[in-house]
């Protein structure tokens, strides 16, 4: 039983926090949220999978039938598991971008974001033209220089895969270096796509939450033009955040393959962290400006405000998210050096990984949702039960 004392204190303080912290009340609407939109939680779980079979295919392919050994699930017993104090440090950066994330856009959404750039091209439930209305209105002339960046952007995240797929078949007809700098190149521009539509699909499931608090009906089509134009509102401050991703995460990387810079790699985990702290930092900017009809400057001074009136509530709210991703990040590190190269068990792990992570995601964004609405309407909104 002595093995077991530590994992019953760590669940019972576990359950402590969860149920009697600050923002309880929040994190039990977000759950209940969740429970009436599906979509919301669903959503992380496809982006993750289809992420996650794209990695896995590329990387890890199956060469014959005995990789499928079900003895391997069997056989867990004589696995290696490894310490927590050997596997720990490869948990806080992943769960640190996990918490940023839902302040900006938890979930990546490549291979996924090729077919979203068809279907934006071919005007799916008129968002192409929603977005175009919408920049034109929000930005005038501008407007049409930011749908041009988008435009191209969306082509290299089409041509993305198809590029990555076919540079085996390329390898002879470009020098190795030229091939990796036309691909590093692709996608570099792509990346600005696929940022763009996970910020897009944030807006989208924000808007579903803040329907879901108001008992606001809804047509699907309808809710997705809805949040497009939301999201020309958003995309001033996704466009920052793109700007500085790129100059100080993306841009080396790329440059890294025209030319020597010694060491690139190395300062990589501290960019990833500057990173997360912006985000962090301006932490209700994004749903402020996806919820209000506002500029970037009132977004920012709504923040402020929200933080000065709610510092100790988001505090342990971001201690919440902190220790959810944690615990997935450290649990996913322990258990894949445990599989080692068993296939099969690779694959039912990282199936419930994605699950248990699309999951947690889509709950926190929408608790976040609600405690955001609580903290700007106060005893009102505390007062009041959420209608269905």
């Amino acid at each position: 039983m002595s093995r077991f004392y530590p994992l019953i204190g760590f669940v019972s303080g576990y359950l402590i926090v969860l149920l009697f912290n600050p923002v309880r009340l929040a994190l039990r609407d977000g759950f209940r949220c969740l429970l009436r939109y599906k979509r919301i939680w669903l959503t992380f779980v496809l982006l993750g999978f289809a992420y996650f079979v794209f990695q896995f295919s590329t990387f890890t392919p199956i060469q014959n039938a005995s990789e499928l050994d079900l003895n391997q699930l069997t056989s867990m017993g004589s696995w290696r598991w490894p310490a927590f104090a050997e596997v720990w440090q490869e948990a806080p950066l992943p769960a640190l971008e996990g918490v940023a994330g839902i302040f900006d856009c938890a979930t990546t959404t490549y291979p996924l974001s090729a077919i979203a750039a068809v279907m934006m091209l071919m005007n799916w439930r008129g968002l192409h033209g929603a977005l175009v209305r919408a920049l034109q209105k929000r930005f005038r002339v501008f407007g049409y220089l930011l749908y041009l960046i988008l435009l191209f952007s969306a082509v290299s995240a089409l041509l993305k895969p198809i590029v990555f797929w076919a540079l085996p078949l390329w390898g002879g007809l470009l020098p190795a270096a030229e091939l990796l700098q036309v691909s590093a190149s692709i996608d570099a521009f792509a990346f600005v796509f696929e940022y763009l539509l996970g910020v897009y699909i944030q807006v989208y499931l924000i808007v579903v939450c803040f329907a879901w608090i108001r008992g606001l009906s809804f047509e699907e089509g309808e809710l997705f033009r809805f949040a497009m134009r939301r999201f020309s509102y958003v995309l001033e401050w996704a466009g920052i955040v793109v700007l500085i991703s790129t100059l100080i995460l993306r841009l080396p990387l790329l440059l890294a393959y025209f030319m020597n810079i010694p060491d690139v790699l190395d300062y990589l985990p501290i960019e990833r962290v500057v990173m997360c702290g912006l985000i962090i930092a301006f932490s209700s900017v994004q749903i402020s400006l996806a919820l209000h009809n506002e500029t970037l400057r009132e977004a920012i001074r709504g923040h402020r405000d929200f933080i000065r009136n709610n510092l100790s509530r988001f505090g342990w709210f971001l201690l919440i998210c902190g220790i959810h991703f944690f615990i997935l990040t450290a649990a996913d590190a322990i258990i894949r050096a445990a599989i080692a190269d068993r296939e099969l068990a690779m694959i039912l792990w990282k199936s419930i990984f994605v699950l248990a992570r699309g999951l947690v995601t889509g709950w926190l964004l929408a608790s976040w949702v609600c405690l955001f609405r609580r903290g700007e309407t106060g005893a009102v909104y505390q007062q009041a039960w959420i209608e269905y």
